[in-house]
């Protein structure tokens, strides 16, 4: 039969003889099995503290041949337990009933969670998504589900500053609507997590096609589509095979907005222009209600 928790299964049976640096490499790895998914070596050895040779040691004396092979378990694992309903349930059986623990369970995931946006290479990667997007006609930003007010709201932050934008936030053939908008000039910001799904896969092939750069938000997504991404930028939606919680994401994306904000010399001018059509519609609107 095979074990339900293969990973667990060989840090279990290895962990006497981990040198206490690769135990926490190990340990790590166990409680943030989808930030895992989207990580390299040198991340994860910023992330543990230790070294990218340590983080390769301690895979390789758990019996796996390299981190491609660890991801390919991690994967299985958390396709097999990552329904919503399911990662509610863990978490709920974490804090019990109590209200206290609840607060404190979310602050700490957030923590733990910014702590990946502090280190050296996630801020390279904003920095770096900021040089992709910033010269583009248009930027558009896709995110659905939960990511999809996500979208909205970072749209809105753009335009406030003179950026033109377009949101993909459809499933289904409404998607192929939004799609169609798509034009050569264009950079896409995708927020996608989990497996390579429908629309984030078509998302990938038209920005293939018009040959769009995508700076892309995850803490998960299948390889084989993240490795069309021109940049990757890590965003932690809290604990493994816990509720998802997007407060990182939203830092994450706040300073690329910041980040473009200062590579334009618009935004300020947009922004007074932005104040100018509210003092209008507030005189507009006192005028009618006379």
């Amino acid at each position: 039969m095979e074990d339900p928790d293969p990973y667990r299964a060989r840090l279990e049976t290895k962990s006497a003889v981990l040198s206490p640096a690769s135990h926490r490499v190990a340990t790590y790895i166990d409680l943030n099995r989808v930030a895992v998914l989207a990580s390299s070596a040198m991340e994860l050895a910023a992330r543990t503290e230790t070294s990218d040779a340590t983080v390769i040691r301690t895979v390789q004396a758990l019996g796996f041949t390299g981190l491609a092979e660890l991801k390919q378990v991690l994967l299985a694992s958390v396709d097999r337990s990552s329904t919503s309903a399911d990662d509610m349930r863990r978490t709920l059986g974490d804090i019990g009933e109590d209200t206290n623990r609840a607060i404190k369970a979310v602050i700490e995931a957030h923590d733990e969670a910014m702590e990946g946006l502090r280190s050296p290479e996630a801020r390279a990667s904003i920095a770096a998504a900021v040089s992709i997007l910033h010269p583009a006609t248009r930027i558009a930003i896709f995110g659905i589900g939960p990511s999809a007010a996500l979208a909205v709201y970072v749209a809105t932050l753009l335009a406030r500053g003179g950026r033109r934008t377009l949101t993909l936030n459809a499933t289904g053939s409404t998607l192929a609507d939004q799609l169609l908008d798509l034009r050569v000039g264009d950079a896409l910001l995708v927020l996608a997590y989990g497996r390579a799904y429908g629309e984030v896969v078509t998302v990938f092939a038209q920005a293939r096609q018009l040959g769009l750069p995508i700076a892309l938000v995850t803490d998960s997504l299948d390889d084989k589509l993240a490795r069309f991404a021109n940049v990757i930028l890590p965003a932690r939606r809290g604990r493994s095979e816990r509720v998802a919680l997007h407060g990182a994401t939203l830092v994450c994306l706040e300073a690329l907005v910041l980040g473009l904000a200062a590579a334009s010399s618009d935004t300020v001018a947009s922004l007074e222009r932005l104040n100018r059509l509210r003092r209008d519609l507030r005189k507009n609107t006192d005028r009618s209600g006379r």
